[in-house]
């Protein structure tokens, strides 16, 4: 599976944008996907994943009620849609997939995207 991560850009706190992740390959709807992001000098962290079905979703607490997951499987796409931004959101975003169940550990996660830089200015 290869990802290709869109979407980061500049906003100002309390803006929004939305990330998008495609995958190539036949089998999307059978790999969890996740979005990780990682600050400078800091380790990465995870922001939320979602089942192969998409049927469920699970979020960091720093994000959740700001932040909706979500994919679609027939255009082998994940999508991140942040709302409230706020400068602590800067970071670059990486999204990830792992064959089956999902997981919040990022080393459990076989392949990632390139990752696409989000800033958020006071």
């Amino acid at each position: 599976v290869q990802l290709q991560a869109s979407g980061g850009g500049l906003v100002q706190a309390g803006g929004s944008l939305r990330l998008s992740c495609g995958a190539s390959g036949r089998t999307f709807s059978s790999y969890a996907m996740a979005w990780f992001r990682q600050a400078p000098g800091k380790e990465r962290e995870f922001v939320a994943r979602i089942s192969a079905s998409g049927g469920y979703t699970y979020y960091a607490d720093s994000v959740k009620g700001r932040f909706t997951i979500s994919r679609d499987n027939a255009k082998n796409t994940v999508y991140l849609q942040m709302n409230s931004l706020t400068p602590e959101d800067t970071a670059v975003y990486y999204c990830a997939a792992r064959f089956g169940v999902g997981t919040s550990i990022s080393a459990a996660y076989n392949y990632w995207g390139q990752g696409t830089q989000v800033t958020v200015s006071s």
